[in-house]
């Protein structure tokens, strides 16, 4: 029997469509084409594409396109909704005015601090907000190398649960390390992260990957695990190396790292075949996408830069969609999928009028035109920092030596180069026991405080490229453990600004003088918050323009700040435990020696 014997029935036209659109010029992603033809709707569901006369009854309600192109939703392969801050009804409201209707993401983030009940409760929210949200269960939690605190880890009891959800892909973000080990072979792959793949393959669900760097054997090897894609390569050979060895790819193109133009230029010069590439940004900004756009930034990008209209088409919805297997509910306008439908005037400037999800208007010139309304937040969720204050003192990096001098290792950022922390020794002057910061060579203390189970750790290091010269800055949204991370000249203001974060329940904060200079509160699971994009992005520009009062000539001092936590990408990060080597997976300590 039928699952849906009313949705048979009305692509039967047995039933009339609830509405239809006519009028427009179908993008057919599915074939490559450009014609014209109307679209039957019923319920949230299109039923017929084409001549659609028969469909239509005397309730039917009609949409005129105006001779607009007809696109399908876009998706977004790849994201972590929450480094946006907003929780998912705003960060719903965000998505639909840029023209993003479905993700696909593993709320790995309001995981840690919520359990599963938050992530349940977080896809019930994006229904209620008219965006589609996939989930792709993590591989594991914490993704870290040593483990780190989390409130909650992700194992083999979740995902025998979450493998059973009707929003489940698959298993998400596997780390190249967690497969085949780390390249000098001291490290083997990780057995949980075995036995997920194990499972998932049992169950038939696929394997997404996050394969930073991974070429050559190791990257074979990777493959043969049974892994489908990849977003993470950081050159276009590395690029181009996975395409050419049977991964999807999805482009990144995020607030933090800039990919899109040369891999476009890759598929460009050498010809390539854009059936298995898709977008994704991964890690975005709400003043970001409010100034420069979402997926459909990137669609006018690749058409700007030789891609064909359609192929940059069927790079945001198809592609993505089939990379998935979700292509037979969203991702093109056929029978069957959703009427997530997209009025545009011209493909090439791809300037997008109108928003239709469920074939309801949802949004129409870059601005949503329903209300979007915030569920009532479970007061557990809205109380996730289990931590006392912190005092200047715990937030030193101590020594046997009494006095002097001491080398040490200081994390170095490199812009060019996001997400890299390198190696660089500094000397550096002790004063009773106590190592201090050297602002006018570059050198600030960093810690991470634990904030989940009142472990009281608090791991302190020192870190080169912010600048500053004054002051403090600290987050309690700092992907994958959003343990409070915090860098400053002084442990007075480090404390005050740890502090503060602490007494708002979560949040983003610029101390100076002890005194706090923009802050913004995210009280929901300390990572997000119900507040508008608009307000989210003058909040963003405030906290950065306030770092840089304090010195630093980063473009974004707290998106640079944020991401110190990720032990995946070489050569050094800071978690709750340590400064851990990201090359051979220990937690070492800054302090190398006397001078």
């Amino acid at each position: 029997m039928c699952p849906n014997r009313p949705l048979l029935e009305a692509g039967l036209g047995i039933r009339k469509a609830s509405s239809v659109v006519n009028g427009g010029r179908l993008v057919n992603v599915v074939t490559g084409e450009v014609y014209a033809a109307d679209v039957a709707i019923y319920d949230s569901k299109i039923v017929a594409i084409g001549d659609v006369r028969e469909y239509i009854g005397s309730e039917t309600e009609k949409v005129d396109a105006q001779n607009q192109y007809l696109v399908p939703g876009l998706i977004d392969g790849h994201i972590h909704f929450e480094v946006t801050k907003l929780s998912v009804t705003m960060f719903a409201k965000l998505m639909l005015s840029q023209g993003t209707t479905s993700i696909i993401t593993s709320l790995d983030q309001i995981f840690g601090a919520g359990g599963l009940s938050a992530v349940r409760n977080s896809l019930n929210e994006s229904k209620k907000a008219h965006l589609r949200m996939f989930f792709g269960a993590p591989c594991k939690l914490p993704y870290t190398i040593p483990s780190s605190t989390l409130h909650y880890n992700f194992g083999s009891r979740e995902h025998a649960i979450t493998n059973r959800w009707e929003e489940s892909v698959g298993v998400w973000e596997t780390l190249g390390r967690f497969v085949v080990g780390s390249a000098d072979g001291k490290v083997g792959p990780d057995k949980q992260v075995s036995q997920a793949l194990q499972t998932a393959y049992k169950q038939r669900l696929p394997a997404y990957g996050s394969a930073s760097m991974l070429r050559g054997k190791a990257l074979s090897g990777y493959i043969c695990a049974g892994i489908r894609s990849d977003h993470e390569a950081y050159s276009p050979e590395e690029f181009l190396e996975k395409l050419r060895n049977g991964l999807f790819y999805m482009i990144r193109e995020s607030s933090v790292v800039h990919f899109l133009d040369d891999y476009i230029r890759t598929i460009v010069e050498n010809k390539l075949d854009t059936r298995r590439i898709a977008f994704c940004t991964d890690d975005v900004t709400a003043s970001d996408v409010l100034q420069q756009g979402h997926v459909n930034s990137m669609v006018r990008r690749a058409i700007e830069l030789g891609i064909e209209p359609i192929k940059a088409i069927q790079m945001a919805t198809v592609n993505c969609a089939e990379i998935y297997h979700i292509d037979s509910l969203v991702g093109s306008i056929s029978p069957g999928r959703f009427a997530d439908i997209l009025l545009v005037d011209e493909l090439e400037k791809f300037s997008i009028n109108k928003v239709l999800v469920g074939g309801q208007l949802v949004a129409a010139d870059g601005r949503t035109t329903i209300k979007f309304t915030p569920p009532k937040r479970a007061a557990r969720i809205m109380r996730s920092m289990n931590v006392k204050h912190v005092l200047p003192k715990n937030l030193q990096v101590r020594t046997s030596h009494k006095s002097g001098r001491v080398r040490a290792i200081s994390m170095e950022i490199v812009p060019e180069v996001p997400f890299v922390r390198k190696r660089r020794e500094v000397i550096l002057d002790v004063s009773n026991g106590a190592v201090a910061s050297s602002p006018d060579d570059d050198v600030l203390h960093v810690a991470v405080i634990e904030r989940h189970r009142r472990t009281g750790n608090v791991a302190v290091a020192f870190i080169s490229g912010f600048g500053l010269k004054h002051g403090a800055i600290a987050s309690s949204t700092a992907p994958d453990d959003n343990n409070i991370v915090c860098i400053g000249v002084g442990q007075d203001d480090m404390a005050a600004a740890t502090n503060k974060v602490i007494d708002m329940n979560g949040g983003q904060v610029v101390v100076r003088d002890g005194r706090v200079t923009a802050s913004i509160a995210l009280p929901i699971a300390g990572i997000i918050a119900d507040t508008e994009p608009e307000e989210m992005a003058e909040a963003e520009t405030k906290l950065d323009n306030a770092a840089k009062e304090l010195g630093s000539k980063l473009n974004s001092p707290f998106m640079s700040m944020i991401f110190l936590e990720i032990t995946g990408i070489p050569d050094y990060a800071i978690i709750d435990k340590g400064l851990v080597d990201c090359n051979s997976y220990k937690i070492v300590s800054p302090i190398l020696g006397p001078a």
